[in-house]
């Protein structure tokens, strides 16, 4: 896959400004200071796309981007331990209307390659598993570990998080390491979702 086209469409604050499409939409989901802005940037190929905050768990928004062949959904930051418990409920029910409201394609949950997952690491995931809703992990930072010890501990990850090593992807947004599968596995959502949605316009039509 190669991204010709990367632009920001909007920010939503709350569910009624919550955007549907006919193009698949693709979600970004991971705690505070895992590198969402830093990852979208990456797959962009743009420095300033996605705008990153010196306050992480600030924002509330989702803000949604135009790749050309997909829409990605950019989730706030979760379980940063700064922001109240109030903030933490209004995030969990916005999320919760997010996926219940927007028909997704595929989540892309970021987690730290450097250690192990945390408590809302885990309740994501299974958030994820108990909606089956369509996931990749992708472990970021890969340029903070040697490289002998990428695959050791992105397959540490995926035990944790209970799933297979092929759904996990090491990635460095700084060096682009990985990157090759992010794209590749993009490719393969992408076409999963066009022969889904053939299927269902054929069955409605008959």
């Amino acid at each position: 896959m190669i991204i010709k086209k990367a632009e920001f469409i909007t920010s939503a604050a709350r569910a009624a400004d919550f955007i549907n499409s006919d193009k698949p939409i693709i979600a970004i989901a991971g705690k505070s200071n895992v590198g969402k802005s830093s990852f979208i940037n990456a797959l962009a190929n743009r420095s300033k796309l996605a705008k990153t905050s010196n306050t992480p768990g600030r924002t509330r928004l989702v803000n949604y981007f135009d790749f050309g062949d997909f829409i990605l959904a950019d989730l706030p930051g979760y379980g940063f331990a700064e922001v109240s418990k109030a903030e933490k409920d209004k995030w969990s029910r916005l999320m919760e209307i997010f996926f219940a409201e927007t028909k997704i394609a595929h989540v892309l949950s970021l987690v730290d390659l450097r250690h192990n997952p945390t408590k809302d690491d885990l309740q994501m995931i299974n958030y994820l598993y108990t909606y089956t809703l369509p996931f990749t992990l992708i472990a970021t930072k890969a340029d903070k570990l040697g490289k002998s010890k990428i695959k050791p501990q992105a397959s540490e990850i995926a035990s944790k998080l209970k799933v297979g090593v092929n759904d996990i992807i090491a990635v460095s947004n700084e060096t682009k390491y990985g990157f090759e599968k992010v794209f590749d596995r993009l490719d393969k959502i992408l076409t999963l979702y066009k022969e889904v949605s053939d299927f269902e316009n054929e069955y409605e039509e008959e």
